[in-house]
C-alpha cells in the first residue's frame, strides 16, 4: 500500500509491529481488519470466534477473464486450510470514532487496499459495504475516511457510491519529533 500511495519514505511498520498493536482487542471495540481473501475451491467457514458478533461474509464471484495474480505465493493465507490455495486480495482496517455533530459513534476506515491484479471487480466496494453494514448494525451514524487527492480512480469510486469528498477539510497530523515535542506544552 505504501508503494501505490508513494509513501515508502514514513512507513516505518513491521509485521511484528502490526501483529502487536492491531490483534489485542475484540472487534469493533478497537482496530478492526477485514481482510478479503480469494480462492478457486469453496471456503469452509468455521464459526466466527466468540463475542465478535461478526460472521465471514461468503461470496461468489464470477469474472469474465481468468484472473492473473504474480503475488500468489507472497499473499497466501493459512486462515482457511493448506488446501484452499487461499490468497489475501486486499484489507479494509477501521475503528470506532464518534461524531459530536450527529451524538453518535461511527467508523474511521484508517486503510482500504485491494491489490491491484483484483482491482475494479467489486472488492473495494465489498469491503467498504461490509464495514457500513457492521456501522448500521451497531447503529453508528457515519463510516468516514481519507483519500489522496491525486487518486482520480478512488476519489470517482468514492462519489458513484454516494460518499460526499468534502474539499474544505483538511488533515492535521502530529508525528515523530513534532508529537514528542508537543506533549510538553502544557
Amino acid at each position: 500500500m505504501a508503494v501505490f500511495e508513494k509513501l515508502t519514505h514514513i512507513c516505518s511498520a513491521t509485521e511484528s509491529g502490526l501483529s502487536s498493536t492491531l490483534f489485542n482487542s475484540p472487534p469493533f471495540q478497537s482496530f478492526t481488519v477485514f481482510l478479503l481473501e480469494i480462492s478457486h475451491s469453496p471456503f469452509f467457514n468455521p464459526p466466527p470466534p466468540s463475542g465478535s458478533g461478526f460472521a465471514p461474509i461468503d461470496r461468489i464471484v464470477s469474472l469474465e477473464l481468468p484472473l492473473v495474480d504474480p503475488e500468489a505465493e507472497s499473499f497466501k493465507s493459512g486462515s482457511n486450510g493448506a488446501e484452499n490455495e487461499v490468497v489475501v486480495a486486499g484489507f479494509v482496517l477501521f475503528f470506532p470514532n464518534y461524531s459530536t455533530f450527529l451524538a453518535k459513534p461511527g467508523f474511521y476506515v484508517e486503510d482500504l487496499f485491494v491489490r491491484e491484479c483484483y482491482r475494479r471487480k467489486g472488492f473495494g466496494r465489498m469491503l467498504l459495504s461490509a464495514v457500513a453494514a457492521q456501522a448500521v448494525k451497531l447503529g453508528y451514524g457515519r463510516v468516514e475516511w481519507v483519500v489522496l487527492d491525486w487518486n482520480v480512480n478512488a476519489i470517482k469510486f468514492y462519489e458513484k457510491m454516494g460518499a460526499k469528498v468534502l474539499p474544505e477539510w483538511r488533515i492535521c497530523r502530529l508525528t515523530g519529533d513534532q508529537l514528542e515535542a508537543y506533549r510538553d506544552a502544557m
